[in-house]
C-alpha cells in the first residue's frame, strides 16, 4: 500500500521563555489601550488597538522576535526573497471578549502571539481550509482521532507561546471564559518582491 498525503496546512508554534518581555509587554500595552478607544475588527466586547503596532519602539523586541520565527518559516517553507511585517496590533479580550471568524486577506503569513494567557481564557480555532471537505462528515471510530483528519483544530493560549500560519486559513478566538483579561498580538507578514 502506498498513501501519500498532500496539500498540507502549515501550523508554526515557538515558545519564548523570558517572562520579562511578556511583564513588559502587558504595561505597555495596557497603557496604550487606557489611552486609545482602539478600533472595530473581528473583536467582541474586547479592545482591539490601532494596526501600527510594529512602528512603535516600545514593541521593538517583540518584532525582532516575529521576524526571527517568520524567517525560519521561510527557510522550511522553501519560500524566497523576505518577509515584511505589513501590520501588527493588540487584542485584549476581558471575560466574554471573543474574535469571531476571519482570514487576513492580502497577506501570506499571519499570526498570534500570547502576553498574558489565563486557564479557560479563550482557544484559537483553526478551520479546515479545504471546503468542499464540509460536504461530508463520515461518522467515525471511537477514541482519538489521528489530528491529520481534524476539520478545526483549538490551541490553548499560553503566554509565551507564537503561533503562525497560513494568512488564508480561517480562525477565530472563543470567548474568554476566565475571571481575568487575555492578551494578545496579532499581525501580518507579506513578501517582499510579491505584494510590496
Amino acid at each position: 500500500m502506498i498513501r501519500e498525503l498532500h496539500f498540507p496546512t502549515p501550523i508554526y508554534i515557538f515558545d519564548h521563555n523570558d517572562p520579562s518581555l511578556n511583564i513588559q509587554l502587558e504595561k505597555d500595552v495596557m497603557n496604550w489601550m487606557n489611552q486609545d478607544k482602539g478600533v472595530v475588527r473581528t473583536n467582541v466586547k474586547g479592545w482591539h488597538s490601532t494596526t501600527d503596532m510594529h512602528l512603535r519602539p516600545e514593541y521593538k523586541r517583540l518584532v525582532d522576535g516575529l521576524y526571527e520565527a517568520q524567517h525560519k518559516i521561510y527557510m522550511e517553507e522553501h519560500l524566497d526573497s523576505e518577509p515584511f511585517l505589513g501590520n501588527m496590533w493588540a487584542n485584549v479580550n476581558p471575560p466574554g471578549g471573543m474574535n469571531r471568524a476571519h482570514m487576513h486577506p492580502n497577506s501570506l503569513w499571519s499570526g498570534v502571539y500570547y502576553i498574558k494567557a489565563p486557564k479557560n481564557s479563550g482557544h484559537l480555532k483553526i478551520d479546515d481550509p479545504r471546503s468542499v471537505a464540509a460536504l461530508s462528515r463520515p461518522k467515525m471510530k471511537p477514541g482519538k482521532t489521528p489530528a491529520r483528519l481534524f476539520r478545526e483544530t483549538h490551541y490553548e493560549p499560553i503566554a509565551g507561546r507564537l503561533i503562525m500560519f497560513p494568512s488564508w486559513v480561517m480562525h477565530c478566538v472563543d470567548p474568554n471564559q476566565s475571571d481575568d483579561i487575555r492578551i494578545s498580538v496579532s499581525f501580518n507578514f507579506l513578501q517582499k518582491g510579491l505584494m510590496v
